[in-house]
């Protein structure tokens, strides 16, 4: 092949109790990447839209130009050169990993119009340094969901260990971005640095509980295990209507109800897609009872990950 058109599914990470080692891809929103080869070396971005103008052509400091530089200089292939064109199909700085989208795109991308030297597993490294240049670590609760789909853990990164597990088929997710911004540097910067023993425990049990209803499946334990008490309530100041829009989504049926990311995004799971759409629904009009515009999106757990798409 000389040229591909590639998308990456956006991402919801954390899943409450799990920060900064749970992540699931959903079928919409997402990137698309279109990669055509050159006969002179070098990486050319040549368009991007759907940026409002705001993200860089330079290729050292845009996500998937980065992620398709340092996967060609591991395979050893940098004298090949790529015209790259990049179509943001999703807000930026939803909490709906934009940037690992991206990353995923381009470097899945270039492994197929290189024959597939690599697993596609072995791609994550590379769409990590992609998030290295968006926000400034390297992280996989994105990137790991978007290149492999379904639900992943990431348990280590020191080595890196990436855990796929199944997720019940009539899971859905529905997701609410609203119309504002909240900085991950600012998410971040509010975290408490300490916790106490009784809040580990208690998140502990989450992320237990939550990996067990995934795998047996039960749906309600899903539900109870939904509850992240270290990180969102400090975030959840950031959001206007934050009470309003969970509490919204749990009387709809929603399993469970938080943010997604570092926000402003929220998201909910419940069993069946009628749940959803309803749950949906009512999340955004509470944003709207605050004159807070929004976008919303329901989805299964997408488990493909990225796909080829015809020109």
């Amino acid at each position: 092949m000389e040229k591909i058109r590639v998308y990456a599914p956006a991402t919801v990470a954390n899943v409450a109790c799990g920060f900064d080692i749970f992540g699931f891809a959903v079928n919409h929103p997402g990137d698309e990447v279109v990669l055509i080869k050159k006969n002179s070396p070098g990486i050319e971005i040549v368009e991007i839209t759907g940026d409002e103008g705001r993200l860089p052509k330079e290729v050292s400091k845009n996500t998937a130009g980065i992620a398709i530089q340092k996967y060609l200089e591991f395979i050893g292939q940098s004298e090949q050169g790529f015209l790259l064109s990049l179509h943001k199909d999703m807000p930026l700085g939803s909490g709906l990993g934009s940037s690992a989208a991206s990353a995923v795109a381009g470097v899945f991308a270039v492994n197929e119009l290189m024959g597939r030297p690599l697993a596609q597993k072995d791609l994550l490294p590379f769409a990590m340094e992609g998030e290295r240049v968006a926000c400034g670590s390297a992280h996989a609760d994105n990137v790991g969901p978007s290149l492999l789909g379904g639900f992943v853990i990431i348990r280590s990164y020191e080595p890196l260990d990436i855990i796929q597990i199944p997720t019940p088929e009539n899971l859905y997710a529905s997701i609410v971005h609203p119309q504002i911004e909240v900085n991950t540097k600012d998410a971040r910067g509010i975290l408490n640095k300490e916790i106490y023993l009784s809040t580990a425990i208690t998140q502990m049990g989450n992320v237990a509980g939550l990996v067990a209803g995934l795998l047996l499946p039960d749906y309600e334990l899903i539900g109870r295990s939904l509850v992240d008490v270290i990180i969102e309530p400090s975030r959840a100041i950031l959001i206007p209507a934050f009470k309003e829009v969970k509490l919204a989504a749990l009387d709809s049926g929603a399993l469970g109800c938080s943010i997604s990311g570092s926000g402003p995004s929220l998201f909910a799971l419940s069993k069946g897609e009628e749940v959803a759409q309803k749950v949906a629904s009512r999340m955004a009009a509470e944003f709207a009872n605050v004159g807070i515009g929004s976008e919303t999106y329901v989805s299964q757990i997408n488990q493909a990950g990225p796909v080829i798409l015809p020109f």
